[in-house]
């Protein structure tokens, strides 16, 4: 049975049918480090449709869905294979592997996006996924944006007022000019990113989780996303940080996880496990 369960505390539990509770701070009193992300053996698979024939038609698509049958095209892809970790408040924990090694899914599944075909993922607080592709209204301003990306987030108007001026300036964004007040369809991607970036990290997150957002930007944008990442840290928060960069993995992490083809290779410190890496390679 596939389970992603909220913790929400250290009482009202919240869980589906048959899966196990989280452990949490009341587990004893020398007990200091406090489990925010949980996966057990997970394991995700999705089916891809059409494969090998080119783009999908939506009506036939449709019909697939009403009838549940599936085409000859049709092929599962196991994304993930029993990945297992504990994640701890005031870590930062990077991902690094090749492309489609699992990395970005393993963090959809998280963030309660991706239900795991078996395996369990429990969560203490509420998870927050931050990629290069995070839905923006591309026809509304940058402005209007931040507002939206705030409320979103579960921050207050008042809240998003108070660090809008904040969250404009840290994206860097309005350097070349007033584009804040422009369609984010006349954004850079690099822009866009930015601007992401700088919303969720207004914020103190119980889990926050970074999908590439470091690699866009100059470098000035990145060394303050690394500090910014830090300090989430400090306010006993957990990040994770996908990033092929492994000078980013290595001034904001200080534990990585390693993948390759789904499956789990390497857990330990940052340096350790980079440099296994980069042999690897």
């Amino acid at each position: 049975m596939a389970d992603t369960i909220t913790v929400t505390g250290n009482a009202g539990l919240s869980q589906a049918p048959g899966s196990r509770p989280l452990p949490g701070p009341s587990a004893g009193p020398s007990d200091e480090r406090v489990p925010t992300v949980i996966a057990d053996d997970v394991h995700i698979v999705y089916k891809v449709h059409g494969a090998g024939s080119g783009r999908g038609n939506a009506v036939s698509a449709l019909r697939r869905i009403v009838r549940r049958t599936t085409t000859a095209g049709t092929r599962e892809v196991h994304a993930v294979r029993g990945v297992t970790f504990v994640a701890h408040k005031g870590e930062a924990i990077g991902l690094i592997g090749s492309n489609g090694s699992g990395k970005s899914t393993l963090l959809r599944a998280i963030a309660g996006l991706l239900p795991p075909a078996s395996g369990r993922v429990y969560t203490q607080g509420q998870p927050s996924l931050l990629g290069v592709n995070a839905a923006m209204m591309n026809d509304l301003t940058g402005e209007k944006n931040v507002v939206l990306g705030g409320l979103a987030m579960g921050m207050s108007r008042e809240e998003v007022r108070a660090r809008y001026d904040g969250i404009v300036d840290f994206s860097g964004i309005n350097e070349k000019g007033d584009f804040i007040s422009l369609p984010m369809r006349t954004y850079s991607s690099g822009m866009a990113a930015r601007l992401r970036f700088s919303i969720a990290a207004a914020k103190n997150h119980d889990v926050l989780m970074i999908d590439e957002a470091l690699a866009t930007g100059d470098r000035a944008f990145q060394k303050r996303s690394e500090a910014r990442i830090r300090e989430l840290r400090q306010e006993a928060g957990t990040v994770f940080l996908v990033s092929h960069n492994n000078k980013s993995i290595r001034d904001t992490c200080d534990r990585v996880l390693w993948l390759e083809k789904g499956e789990l290779v390497m857990d330990g410190p940052t340096d350790e496990v980079v440099e296994a890496y980069e042999a690897h390679k």
